[in-house]
């Protein structure tokens, strides 16, 4: 790393420390030429490649956008659509890789989205799945209501089971 003040290429880490959640790496340099201390920012690059082939930088900003825009006219906060997009992010690097492809991404946004608000959801999914029909919403929302009586069913405890005191009889 060249110094900014001398450009001199011969420097030493004194300081090393994460930030923003782990995702940059902060370091104190000295020089050894002019003996000036500088910082350093290390960030790893997370590239999103698109269905045309082009490649972007991952965006956490486009992501709260585009929930943003399903959110519109629901009550879901701005706090709300940051940590989405937070966590989506979270998952995105978690898997590793350097690359990733957009429609990662988008089933990435999906789960959460669903948990967070089903119509902002319908409305994401519409456009990210391509829905063409009434047959394509009908579909999306018969799945969701499953999963709704399925969660609906796993939280309720059986009859005569662990919860319940036993009968004498």
């Amino acid at each position: 790393m060249r110094c900014p003040y001398c450009r001199n290429a011969d420097s030493r880490v004194v300081d090393s420390r994460e930030a923003d959640d782990g995702q940059l790496i902060r370091r104190r340099r000295h020089c050894q030429g002019c003996g000036k201390r500088f910082t350093t920012v290390e960030e790893a690059v997370l590239a999103v490649v698109k269905r045309s082939g082009v490649t972007e930088p991952f965006s956490r900003l486009k992501i709260m956008a585009g929930v943003r825009k399903a959110c519109q006219g629901r009550p879901v906060d701005e706090d709300a659509i940051a940590l989405l997009a937070q966590r989506v992010e979270e998952v995105i690097r978690a898997r590793g890789a350097a690359e990733v492809p957009s429609n990662e991404v988008g089933l990435a946004i999906l789960g959460p989205l669903r948990d967070l608000d089903e119509v902002a959801y319908l409305r994401f999914a519409s456009v990210y799945r391509s829905f063409e029909s009434l047959g394509d919403f009908e579909r999306e929302i018969a799945a969701l209501r499953a999963g709704r009586e399925r969660d609906a069913a796993a939280e309720t405890p059986a009859a005569g089971g662990a919860g319940e005191p036993a009968r004498v009889g």
